[in-house]
């Protein structure tokens, strides 16, 4: 599984076996693992987890994440990240995601360092609490004395390209301490500009589109929750295709 890629290093966002399969077999360097990437990724199965271990040529991180929304989490909600945690290295995982945040917008270091204990000698990401944090500097510092090995930014912004001067400012502050993961809306026609203006070498996206179901009966009167009773009936996947295609812009 281990391989030595090309500059920058690819890592997709994938929800499920699928979106993982399709990440691999367009080129990606490494994948996160999530579920419901409507709600920005949560734990996937410990079911789908094996399967990925049994499918996968190239490492994958799986994101360990309660819930959506905030990163303030309750002690039940921590107790069973660090529970997922110890899951995923047992199953032998190659690495892990997680982030959680005090309700002052800082880094909750005792419990990030906890979750980098836990996970042993797997890989940790801090992924986007990160951009919800009130200080990207003091963030990046405290991560670093968490000893957490990488963190997934935009720059603190929607697009990695609207935060470029923050991500080229922590690329030089991380030095060879942690690696500065970049994301964004990267995409064909931006990749190439960001990863000139940012010195960045690891880059993530989700490369998605959303496809009918093949159900030919759908029952009118009943939803499974929510407003949007036609997401029931469109799925959304790794668009093979448009991985390939942002895989060559950034190394042309």
């Amino acid at each position: 599984m281990t391989k030595n890629p090309r500059l920058p290093l690819i890592e997709l966002c994938v929800e499920g076996i699928d979106g993982l399969l399709a990440a691999q077999a367009a080129g990606a360097d490494r994948v996160e693992l999530c579920a419901s990437l409507v709600e920005g990724g949560i734990t996937p199965s410990l079911g789908t987890v094996r399967a990925a271990l049994e499918l996968a040529t190239i490492p994958f991180h799986v994101i360990v994440r309660p819930r959506g929304g905030d990163f303030l989490y309750s002690e039940t909600e921590y107790r069973s990240m660090l529970a997922d945690v110890s899951a995923l290295r047992d199953l032998g995982a190659a690495g892990v995601v997680v982030g959680c945040l005090n309700a002052d917008g800082t880094i909750d270091e005792e419990r990030m360092s906890a979750l980098v204990q836990a996970a042993g000698s797997l890989n940790v990401t801090c992924h986007r609490a990160f951009d919800m944090t009130r200080d990207a500097a003091e963030a990046l510092e405290a991560l670093i004395r968490c000893k957490v090995g990488r963190v997934l930014t935009s720059g603190q912004r929607d697009t990695a390209l609207e935060g470029a001067d923050l991500l080229a400012d922590l690329v030089r502050q991380a030095g060879d301490r942690i690696m500065i993961l970049g994301c964004g809306a990267l995409a064909p026609d931006n990749i190439a500009e960001v990863l000139r203006k940012t010195g960045l070498s690891e880059v993530h996206f989700a490369a998605l589109t959303d496809v009918p179901s093949v159900m030919r009966y759908r029952n009118p009167h009943v939803g499974m929750g929510g407003t949007d009773i036609d997401r029931e009936y469109r799925t959304t996947v790794t668009d093979q295709t448009l991985v390939a295609a942002t895989i060559a812009a950034a190394r042309a």
